[in-house]
Protein backbone atom coordinates (compact mmCIF):
# COMPACT_ATOMS: atom_id res chain seq x y z
CA UNK A 1 0.00 0.00 0.00
CA UNK A 2 1.45 3.21 -0.71
CA UNK A 3 2.42 5.90 1.75
CA UNK A 4 -0.36 8.81 2.45
CA UNK A 5 0.04 11.62 0.06
CA UNK A 6 -0.49 15.23 0.76
CA UNK A 7 -4.17 16.85 -0.20
CA UNK A 8 -4.09 18.49 -3.65
CA UNK A 9 -4.00 22.21 -3.57
CA UNK A 10 -7.57 23.86 -2.60
CA UNK A 11 -9.06 20.22 -1.08
CA UNK A 12 -10.39 20.06 1.93
CA UNK A 13 -7.99 18.98 4.67
CA UNK A 14 -7.75 14.94 5.35
CA UNK A 15 -9.42 13.60 7.75
CA UNK A 16 -6.52 12.78 10.11
CA UNK A 17 -7.13 9.00 11.81
CA UNK A 18 -5.87 6.54 14.32
CA UNK A 19 -6.42 3.00 13.76
CA UNK A 20 -6.34 0.52 17.19
CA UNK A 21 -6.37 -2.73 16.23
CA UNK A 22 -4.28 -2.26 13.30
CA UNK A 23 -3.09 -5.81 12.20
CA UNK A 24 -6.45 -7.33 12.84
CA UNK A 25 -9.26 -8.28 10.30
CA UNK A 26 -10.98 -5.05 11.17
CA UNK A 27 -7.68 -3.37 10.93
CA UNK A 28 -7.03 -4.62 7.35
CA UNK A 29 -9.91 -3.96 6.15
CA UNK A 30 -9.47 0.01 7.32
CA UNK A 31 -6.64 0.22 5.53
CA UNK A 32 -7.88 -1.16 2.17
CA UNK A 33 -10.17 2.18 2.86
CA UNK A 34 -7.64 4.59 3.59
CA UNK A 35 -5.27 3.47 1.11
CA UNK A 36 -8.11 3.70 -1.24
CA UNK A 37 -8.60 7.24 -0.22
CA UNK A 38 -5.47 8.69 0.16
CA UNK A 39 -6.95 12.03 -0.41
CA UNK A 40 -9.09 12.49 1.99
CA UNK A 41 -7.63 10.35 4.64
CA UNK A 42 -4.63 10.25 6.30
CA UNK A 43 -3.58 7.41 9.19
CA UNK A 44 -1.37 9.73 11.87
CA UNK A 45 -1.11 6.64 14.49
CA UNK A 46 -1.54 3.00 14.29
CA UNK A 47 -1.65 0.21 17.56
CA UNK A 48 -1.90 -3.94 17.97
CA UNK A 49 -1.81 -5.85 20.97
CA UNK A 50 2.02 -8.00 20.37
CA UNK A 51 2.45 -8.24 16.34
CA UNK A 52 5.37 -5.98 16.20
CA UNK A 53 6.38 -6.99 12.52
CA UNK A 54 2.80 -6.46 10.81
CA UNK A 55 3.06 -3.29 12.56
CA UNK A 56 6.12 -2.05 11.41
CA UNK A 57 5.29 -2.43 8.20
CA UNK A 58 2.19 -0.58 8.19
CA UNK A 59 3.98 2.12 9.85
CA UNK A 60 6.31 2.09 7.00
CA UNK A 61 3.82 1.49 3.93
CA UNK A 62 1.97 4.56 5.61
CA UNK A 63 4.42 6.77 6.90
CA UNK A 64 3.13 6.62 10.35
CA UNK A 65 5.26 8.21 12.89
CA UNK A 66 2.87 7.14 16.34
CA UNK A 67 2.78 3.43 16.94
CA UNK A 68 1.63 1.89 20.29
CA UNK A 69 1.97 -2.28 21.36
CA UNK A 70 -0.01 -3.22 23.98
CA UNK A 71 1.74 -6.41 25.07
CA UNK A 72 4.89 -5.40 27.17
CA UNK A 73 6.82 -8.18 25.89
CA UNK A 74 6.57 -7.36 22.27
CA UNK A 75 7.62 -4.05 23.07
CA UNK A 76 10.66 -5.33 24.21
CA UNK A 77 11.58 -7.41 21.01
CA UNK A 78 10.52 -5.11 18.69
CA UNK A 79 12.93 -2.59 20.24
CA UNK A 80 15.66 -5.35 20.25
CA UNK A 81 14.58 -5.70 16.61
CA UNK A 82 15.27 -1.89 15.80
CA UNK A 83 11.73 -2.34 14.31
CA UNK A 84 10.69 1.56 14.96
CA UNK A 85 13.66 3.59 14.43
CA UNK A 86 13.98 6.50 12.16
CA UNK A 87 12.00 8.62 14.16
CA UNK A 88 9.09 6.59 14.73
CA UNK A 89 7.93 6.84 18.47
CA UNK A 90 6.67 3.61 19.97
CA UNK A 91 4.16 4.37 23.37
CA UNK A 92 4.44 1.09 25.08
CA UNK A 93 1.42 -0.78 27.22
CA UNK A 94 -2.33 0.04 27.85
CA UNK A 95 -1.03 3.32 28.97
CA UNK A 96 0.41 3.59 25.36
CA UNK A 97 -2.20 2.94 23.39
CA UNK A 98 -4.38 5.14 25.71
CA UNK A 99 -1.97 8.31 24.99
CA UNK A 100 -2.07 7.11 21.02
CA UNK A 101 -5.84 7.56 21.16
CA UNK A 102 -5.62 11.30 22.73
CA UNK A 103 -3.04 12.15 20.29
CA UNK A 104 -3.12 16.08 19.43
CA UNK A 105 -2.72 15.26 15.24
CA UNK A 106 -5.97 13.05 15.17
CA UNK A 107 -9.22 13.88 14.04
CA UNK A 108 -11.01 10.48 14.72
CA UNK A 109 -10.04 7.23 16.33
CA UNK A 110 -11.10 4.02 14.93
CA UNK A 111 -11.29 0.94 17.67
CA UNK A 112 -11.44 -1.73 16.28
CA UNK A 113 -9.86 -3.67 19.25
CA UNK A 114 -11.02 -7.53 20.33
CA UNK A 115 -12.72 -7.77 23.62
CA UNK A 116 -12.64 -4.82 26.25
CA UNK A 117 -8.87 -3.33 26.19
CA UNK A 118 -10.32 -0.83 24.03
CA UNK A 119 -12.30 0.92 26.89
CA UNK A 120 -9.56 2.58 28.27
CA UNK A 121 -8.56 4.32 25.01
CA UNK A 122 -11.50 4.85 23.80
CA UNK A 123 -12.61 7.03 27.14
CA UNK A 124 -9.56 8.68 26.05
CA UNK A 125 -9.81 9.63 22.82
CA UNK A 126 -13.66 10.86 24.12
CA UNK A 127 -12.08 13.42 26.56
CA UNK A 128 -9.41 14.57 24.50
CA UNK A 129 -11.87 15.55 22.07
CA UNK A 130 -11.74 12.86 19.19
CA UNK A 131 -14.83 11.60 16.87
CA UNK A 132 -14.94 7.67 18.11
CA UNK A 133 -15.59 5.34 14.96
CA UNK A 134 -16.63 2.55 17.24
CA UNK A 135 -15.89 -1.31 15.68
CA UNK A 136 -15.21 -2.66 18.90
CA UNK A 137 -18.84 -3.65 20.26
CA UNK A 138 -17.86 -4.78 24.24
CA UNK A 139 -17.03 -1.29 25.04
CA UNK A 140 -20.76 -0.38 24.97
CA UNK A 141 -21.95 -3.48 26.39
CA UNK A 142 -19.48 -2.79 29.58
CA UNK A 143 -19.44 0.89 29.87
CA UNK A 144 -22.04 2.15 27.87
CA UNK A 145 -23.55 4.66 30.39
CA UNK A 146 -20.42 6.56 30.97
CA UNK A 147 -19.05 5.97 27.65
CA UNK A 148 -22.59 7.87 26.39
CA UNK A 149 -22.19 10.57 29.36
CA UNK A 150 -18.75 11.18 27.97
CA UNK A 151 -19.59 12.02 24.54
CA UNK A 152 -22.82 13.93 25.39
CA UNK A 153 -19.84 16.08 28.18
CA UNK A 154 -17.44 16.24 25.51
CA UNK A 155 -19.63 16.72 22.76
CA UNK A 156 -18.02 14.20 19.91
CA UNK A 157 -19.15 12.13 17.24
CA UNK A 158 -19.62 8.24 17.94
CA UNK A 159 -20.33 6.42 14.64
CA UNK A 160 -21.00 3.16 14.70
CA UNK A 161 -18.41 0.69 12.54
CA UNK A 162 -20.26 -2.56 13.57
CA UNK A 163 -21.87 -3.69 9.78
CA UNK A 164 -25.24 -4.16 11.50
CA UNK A 165 -25.27 -0.82 13.69
CA UNK A 166 -23.39 1.27 11.18
CA UNK A 167 -26.84 0.07 8.59
CA UNK A 168 -28.94 1.14 11.06
CA UNK A 169 -27.64 4.43 11.72
CA UNK A 170 -27.84 5.10 8.22
CA UNK A 171 -31.60 4.19 8.02
CA UNK A 172 -32.51 6.75 11.08
CA UNK A 173 -30.85 9.74 9.50
CA UNK A 174 -33.22 12.20 9.26
CA UNK A 175 -36.24 10.34 11.14
CA UNK A 176 -36.39 11.23 15.20
CA UNK A 177 -35.90 8.72 17.66
CA UNK A 178 -39.42 8.70 18.73
CA UNK A 179 -40.49 7.53 15.60
CA UNK A 180 -39.25 3.87 15.87
CA UNK A 181 -41.07 1.26 16.45
CA UNK A 182 -38.26 -0.95 16.72
CA UNK A 183 -34.59 -2.23 15.48
CA UNK A 184 -34.01 -5.47 13.91
CA UNK A 185 -30.32 -6.77 13.55
CA UNK A 186 -29.65 -9.81 11.43
CA UNK A 187 -27.61 -12.49 11.99
CA UNK A 188 -25.76 -15.23 9.56
CA UNK A 189 -26.26 -18.63 11.87
CA UNK A 190 -22.54 -18.42 11.88
CA UNK A 191 -20.58 -21.68 11.45
CA UNK A 192 -23.49 -24.19 12.76
CA UNK A 193 -26.76 -22.82 10.91
CA UNK A 194 -27.10 -26.42 9.15
CA UNK A 195 -25.57 -28.45 11.81
CA UNK A 196 -28.30 -30.67 12.96
CA UNK A 197 -28.23 -29.84 16.75
CA UNK A 198 -27.32 -33.29 18.21
CA UNK A 199 -24.18 -32.46 15.94
CA UNK A 200 -22.92 -29.47 18.48
CA UNK A 201 -21.19 -31.65 21.04
CA UNK A 202 -18.53 -32.73 19.02
CA UNK A 203 -18.08 -29.08 17.55
CA UNK A 204 -14.06 -28.34 17.32
CA UNK A 205 -12.20 -24.46 17.18
CA UNK A 206 -11.40 -25.66 13.59
CA UNK A 207 -15.34 -26.18 13.17
CA UNK A 208 -16.22 -23.15 14.89
CA UNK A 209 -13.83 -20.88 12.50
CA UNK A 210 -15.78 -21.88 9.18
CA UNK A 211 -17.82 -18.74 8.95
CA UNK A 212 -19.75 -19.21 5.81
CA UNK A 213 -20.15 -15.45 5.08
CA UNK A 214 -17.54 -13.13 6.97
CA UNK A 215 -13.55 -13.19 7.07
CA UNK A 216 -13.51 -11.83 11.09
CA UNK A 217 -11.12 -12.58 13.93
CA UNK A 218 -11.54 -16.29 15.87
CA UNK A 219 -13.13 -14.46 18.86
CA UNK A 220 -16.17 -13.04 16.93
CA UNK A 221 -16.40 -15.89 14.79
CA UNK A 222 -16.98 -17.99 17.43
CA UNK A 223 -19.35 -15.25 18.48
CA UNK A 224 -21.06 -15.76 16.06
CA UNK A 225 -21.36 -19.41 15.81
CA UNK A 226 -23.22 -19.15 19.11
CA UNK A 227 -24.78 -15.35 18.25
CA UNK A 228 -23.24 -14.31 21.35
CA UNK A 229 -22.33 -11.82 19.01
CA UNK A 230 -25.79 -10.88 17.72
CA UNK A 231 -26.37 -10.56 21.45
CA UNK A 232 -23.61 -8.01 22.44
CA UNK A 233 -24.72 -6.47 19.28
CA UNK A 234 -28.47 -5.84 20.48
CA UNK A 235 -27.07 -4.88 23.72
CA UNK A 236 -24.52 -2.03 21.95
CA UNK A 237 -27.50 -1.12 20.02
CA UNK A 238 -29.67 -0.24 23.14
CA UNK A 239 -26.70 2.17 24.39
CA UNK A 240 -26.16 3.96 20.47
CA UNK A 241 -29.81 4.91 19.33
CA UNK A 242 -31.14 5.24 23.14
CA UNK A 243 -33.80 2.27 22.55
CA UNK A 244 -35.32 0.33 25.34
CA UNK A 245 -35.06 -3.62 24.62
CA UNK A 246 -38.06 -4.22 23.51
CA UNK A 247 -37.04 -2.16 20.64
CA UNK A 248 -34.13 -4.41 20.17
CA UNK A 249 -34.56 -7.55 18.37
CA UNK A 250 -32.68 -10.33 15.49
CA UNK A 251 -33.74 -12.19 12.84
CA UNK A 252 -31.46 -15.21 10.92
CA UNK A 253 -30.65 -14.02 7.72
CA UNK A 254 -28.18 -16.73 5.45
CA UNK A 255 -27.14 -14.37 3.03
CA UNK A 256 -25.46 -11.43 5.63
CA UNK A 257 -26.40 -9.00 2.81
CA UNK A 258 -29.72 -6.91 4.52
CA UNK A 259 -27.76 -5.88 7.96
CA UNK A 260 -30.62 -4.22 9.45
CA UNK A 261 -34.45 -3.55 9.31
CA UNK A 262 -35.77 -0.90 11.31
CA UNK A 263 -39.55 -0.08 11.56
CA UNK A 264 -41.02 2.95 12.40
CA UNK A 265 -44.28 3.81 13.90
CA UNK A 266 -46.54 3.44 10.80
CA UNK A 267 -45.17 0.02 10.10
CA UNK A 268 -42.74 1.22 7.46
CA UNK A 269 -39.07 -0.17 7.41
CA UNK A 270 -35.75 0.73 5.74
CA UNK A 271 -33.44 -1.46 5.34
CA UNK A 272 -29.39 -1.10 4.82
CA UNK A 273 -27.84 -3.47 2.15
CA UNK A 274 -24.41 -4.30 1.03
CA UNK A 275 -22.08 -7.10 0.43
CA UNK A 276 -20.35 -9.09 3.51
CA UNK A 277 -17.26 -6.79 3.83
CA UNK A 278 -16.52 -4.65 6.50
CA UNK A 279 -14.72 -1.66 4.02
CA UNK A 280 -18.51 -0.54 3.81
CA UNK A 281 -19.69 0.17 7.18
CA UNK A 282 -15.76 1.57 7.93
CA UNK A 283 -15.46 3.99 4.70
CA UNK A 284 -18.67 5.41 5.93
CA UNK A 285 -17.87 5.68 9.79
CA UNK A 286 -14.51 7.67 8.16
CA UNK A 287 -15.65 9.82 5.68
CA UNK A 288 -19.32 10.80 7.17
CA UNK A 289 -21.41 12.36 6.00
CA UNK A 290 -19.22 12.31 2.50
CA UNK A 291 -20.01 9.70 0.54
CA UNK A 292 -17.73 8.11 -2.79
CA UNK A 293 -17.13 4.94 -4.29
CA UNK A 294 -16.51 2.46 -2.73
CA UNK A 295 -13.31 -0.05 -2.21
CA UNK A 296 -15.43 -2.93 -3.72
CA UNK A 297 -18.37 -3.55 -6.01
CA UNK A 298 -22.42 -3.34 -4.45
CA UNK A 299 -24.66 -5.62 -4.25
CA UNK A 300 -25.47 -6.95 -8.08
CA UNK A 301 -29.06 -6.87 -8.36
CA UNK A 302 -28.57 -7.97 -12.40
CA UNK A 303 -27.75 -11.45 -11.12
CA UNK A 304 -29.93 -13.73 -9.04
CA UNK A 305 -30.19 -12.28 -5.30
CA UNK A 306 -32.26 -14.35 -3.13
CA UNK A 307 -33.06 -12.79 0.73
CA UNK A 308 -34.38 -15.47 3.00
CA UNK A 309 -34.98 -14.55 6.93
CA UNK A 310 -36.11 -16.46 10.10
CA UNK A 311 -36.48 -16.03 13.35
CA UNK A 312 -33.68 -17.17 15.89
CA UNK A 313 -34.33 -20.02 18.10
CA UNK A 314 -33.33 -19.07 21.28
CA UNK A 315 -33.45 -22.95 22.39
CA UNK A 316 -30.36 -23.77 19.73
CA UNK A 317 -29.16 -20.48 20.66
CA UNK A 318 -29.34 -20.00 24.18
CA UNK A 319 -26.82 -16.98 24.25
CA UNK A 320 -29.29 -14.56 22.79
CA UNK A 321 -32.18 -15.18 25.03
CA UNK A 322 -28.75 -14.25 27.59
CA UNK A 323 -28.41 -11.31 26.37
CA UNK A 324 -32.08 -10.27 26.36
CA UNK A 325 -31.99 -10.94 29.89
CA UNK A 326 -28.64 -9.33 30.51
CA UNK A 327 -30.64 -6.05 28.63
CA UNK A 328 -33.81 -6.06 30.73
CA UNK A 329 -31.82 -6.95 34.10
CA UNK A 330 -29.68 -4.16 33.44
CA UNK A 331 -26.96 -2.99 35.98
CA UNK A 332 -23.68 -4.58 35.42
CA UNK A 333 -25.45 -8.06 33.89
CA UNK A 334 -24.16 -7.20 30.51
CA UNK A 335 -20.94 -7.05 31.25
CA UNK A 336 -21.05 -9.98 33.56
CA UNK A 337 -22.69 -11.54 30.13
CA UNK A 338 -19.55 -10.74 28.20
CA UNK A 339 -16.73 -11.31 30.49
CA UNK A 340 -17.86 -14.53 30.87
CA UNK A 341 -18.08 -15.20 27.64
CA UNK A 342 -14.53 -13.59 26.98
CA UNK A 343 -13.22 -16.34 29.09
CA UNK A 344 -15.67 -19.30 27.81
CA UNK A 345 -14.50 -18.88 24.27
CA UNK A 346 -10.76 -18.65 24.65
CA UNK A 347 -11.03 -21.57 26.76
CA UNK A 348 -12.92 -23.31 23.53
CA UNK A 349 -10.52 -22.44 20.65
CA UNK A 350 -7.19 -23.61 23.62
CA UNK A 351 -9.34 -27.00 23.52
CA UNK A 352 -10.13 -26.66 26.91
CA UNK A 353 -13.33 -26.99 27.09
CA UNK A 354 -16.10 -28.28 24.62
CA UNK A 355 -18.20 -26.05 22.42
CA UNK A 356 -21.84 -26.74 24.30
CA UNK A 357 -19.83 -25.41 27.58
CA UNK A 358 -20.02 -21.98 26.45
CA UNK A 359 -23.77 -21.02 27.42
CA UNK A 360 -23.57 -23.01 30.33
CA UNK A 361 -20.43 -21.33 31.68
CA UNK A 362 -22.27 -17.81 30.68
CA UNK A 363 -25.90 -18.62 32.27
CA UNK A 364 -23.61 -19.57 35.32
CA UNK A 365 -21.95 -16.68 35.46
CA UNK A 366 -25.07 -14.13 35.51
CA UNK A 367 -26.99 -16.68 37.93
CA UNK A 368 -24.45 -16.36 40.55
CA UNK A 369 -22.63 -12.94 40.41
CA UNK A 370 -24.89 -9.94 42.15
CA UNK A 371 -26.48 -7.76 39.80
CA UNK A 372 -26.05 -3.86 40.64
CA UNK A 373 -26.50 -0.82 39.09
CA UNK A 374 -22.69 1.02 39.15
CA UNK A 375 -21.45 4.20 40.13
CA UNK A 376 -18.25 4.73 38.14
CA UNK A 377 -16.32 2.72 35.59
CA UNK A 378 -14.45 1.12 39.00
CA UNK A 379 -17.60 -0.84 39.84
CA UNK A 380 -18.60 -2.07 36.56
CA UNK A 381 -14.88 -3.30 36.05
CA UNK A 382 -14.76 -4.86 39.56
CA UNK A 383 -17.86 -7.15 38.01
CA UNK A 384 -15.82 -7.71 35.14
CA UNK A 385 -12.98 -9.23 37.03
CA UNK A 386 -15.54 -10.94 39.40
CA UNK A 387 -17.29 -12.51 36.36
CA UNK A 388 -14.29 -13.82 34.61
CA UNK A 389 -13.12 -15.41 38.07
CA UNK A 390 -16.31 -17.22 38.12
CA UNK A 391 -15.70 -18.09 34.76
CA UNK A 392 -12.30 -19.16 35.03
CA UNK A 393 -13.61 -21.32 37.98
CA UNK A 394 -16.17 -23.10 36.19
CA UNK A 395 -13.42 -23.53 32.98
CA UNK A 396 -11.50 -25.83 35.44
CA UNK A 397 -14.47 -27.51 36.48
CA UNK A 398 -15.45 -28.78 33.29
CA UNK A 399 -12.03 -29.54 31.68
Amino acid sequence: MPAASPSPPGSQPRKRVVLLGATGSIGASALRVIAAHRSRLELVGVAARSDWRRLAKIAREFSVRNVALHDASACAEAEQAGAFAGGTSLLRGPAGVAELAALPAADIVLVATVGTTGLAPAMAAISAGKDLALASKEILVLAGKFVMAEIRLRGTRLLPVDSEHNAVFQCIQGHPSSSVRRVILTASGGAFRDWPEEGLQHATPADALKHPNWDMGPKITVDSATLANKGLELIEAQWLFGLEPHQCTAVIHPQSTVHCLVEFNDGAMLAQLSPSSMTFPIQHALLYPERVDGVEPPVDFTKLVTLDFKPVDENRYPMIRFARESMLAGGVAPAVFNAANEVAVEAFLKGRIPYLAIPKIVGHALDHTANFEPADLDAVLAADTEARRRASMDVEIIK
